[in-house]
């Protein structure tokens, strides 16, 4: 099983992109090094398809955000590392001793800079050795998901012949042989075991970066449960990304898959939508989420329809755009995936009597599809009405208060259908018709 997404519900949910304003990587991206940006870039491109799996990360990132230990290593050290480790790799001990050799005569004689680079890159490697060194054993007494992570670590670390090499002063200059024997026994003899050092860096710049992000924001957790439950239930859920985001309160089971959600423009159904895509795919991810609490049932795929364009390109009209987009859906679910699905304002490319049948008709044959979660929002609210007799949807709204002449939204999720009908009061509020009679 693989998670499936596709580039419009990536695009309207705004989770990817390091430059796109607002996006969720973004918010996410507090990284320092290049590795661990590329690590980030990876875990949001693959969410994961197990729940044990997404529990055992999103326990870490918990157990990261309890113990709150800061970054031990500097920046440049590690990049210089990353060089001197990747150049010249798996040549024999005398291929190196005459390298070094060779380079350090250049050096003499026309200055050229690689035996000084090979130089500050052990330095560099010594250095970061001996700050892992040191927080792995200042952490491994902490029990938790990672301590066996920390183990394999020390592990390492504590071979006798790096214990060596991290007591060498690096203050004081260097014979060849044992700076060879060192270049050689680091990227030929313990080239691995290297790499999985500079790794475990990566893993806790991400690790320590997104625990402080959960900790500033105050997010939490979410629980994956099997597939077969067939549950996303989350309390104070609200947009990652928006400060002072509302949250609301979402349980869709087995037995109530469909959400049907109604109100008027702008009052907040499209931010509810996004709210819940994006907390479901954080969560797939074992990150955490803006929720108080949260539990979830492994899903196959996510599918959303909230910011449906025309195609020029294709010779598409809105509305069939939006009819596209709909059959697109209907084969995802007719696949036999369990899906969330979500559509924003179906049809709203064509009038409105085929708007209401064609939404009425959609929906009813979507809630046909239990193994899968729906939520489905319009603001024609007599296909509400029309929609009360399948046991299996649930009805809530988002309410607009009027204060005067003036329309307010609590963006508060109630149950029912709204019986909201304002657009033509904010029509004279903007003085629209004075403006068109005035010209006429």
């Amino acid at each position: 099983m693989s998670f499936n997404i596709d580039k419009q519900t990536l695009d309207e949910l705004n989770l990817l992109g390091k430059f796109k304003q607002g996006s969720v990587y973004g918010l996410f991206n507090k990284v320092k090094t290049s590795g661990g940006e590329r690590l980030l870039n990876e875990m949001f491109n693959n969410p994961l398809e197990k729940s044990s799996a997404i529990n055992m990360r999103s326990s870490i990132f918990q157990f990261f955000e309890e113990t709150q230990p800061a970054f031990p290593f500097d920046v440049q050290q590690i990049g210089l590392m990353r060089d001197y480790l990747d150049t010249n790799t798996g040549k024999s001990a005398l291929s190196t001793l005459a390298g070094i050799l060779k380079n350090k005569m250049l050096a003499a004689l026309i200055r050229d800079e690689r035996y000084k680079k090979i130089i500050q890159g052990l330095q560099a490697t010594i250095v970061t050795l001996n700050n892992c060194y040191a927080f792995v054993g200042a952490m491994q007494s902490t029990m938790g998901p990672y301590a066996s992570r920390l183990k394999a670590i020390h592990a390492i670390l504590s071979d006798k012949k790096l214990e060596k090499l991290r007591d060498i002063d690096i203050y004081q200059e260097l014979q060849v042989s044992t700076l060879a024997f060192y270049d050689h026994l680091l990227k030929s003899g313990l080239y691995k075991e290297m790499k999985e050092i500079v790794g475990f860096i990566y893993e806790l710049d991400i690790n320590i970066a997104v625990s402080s992000v959960s900790k500033e924001k105050g997010f939490t957790y979410a629980t994956a449960l099997s597939p077969a439950a067939n549950v996303l239930s989350a309390i104070g859920l609200a947009h990652p990304c928006l400060n002072g985001a509302v949250g609301n309160t979402i349980d869709l089971r087995q037995d109530s898959n469909v959400l049907f959600l109604t109100g008027a423009n702008m009052a907040g159904k499209s931010t509810l939508m996004k709210s819940v895509g994006i907390g479901l795919y954080l969560a797939h991810m074992g990150f955490p989420v803006a929720a108080k609490h949260m539990e979830f049932s492994v899903r196959e795929g996510l599918y959303s329809s909230i910011n449906v364009a025309d195609n020029i390109d294709l010779g598409y009209s809105h509305f069939y755009a939006e009819v596209v987009r709909v059959k697109q859906a209907a084969e995802a679910t007719a696949s036999g995936k369990r899906l969330l699905l979500m559509f924003d304002e179906l049809f709203k490319g064509t009038n409105v009597k085929d708007a209401y049948d064609g939404t009425l008709a959609v929906t009813q044959a979507f809630a046909g599809y239990e193994d899968c979660l729906f939520i489905v929002s319009t603001h024609i609210i007599e296909v509400g009405e029309a929609l009360k007799s399948n046991s299996n949807i649930q009805f809530v709204y988002m309410p607009t208060i009027m204060e005067g002449a003036v329309p307010k939204y609590t963006y508060q999720l109630k149950q029912g259908i709204t019986e909201d009908r304002q657009g033509m009061m904010i029509i004279r509020n903007e003085g629209i018709l004075e403006l068109l009679n005035l010209k006429a």
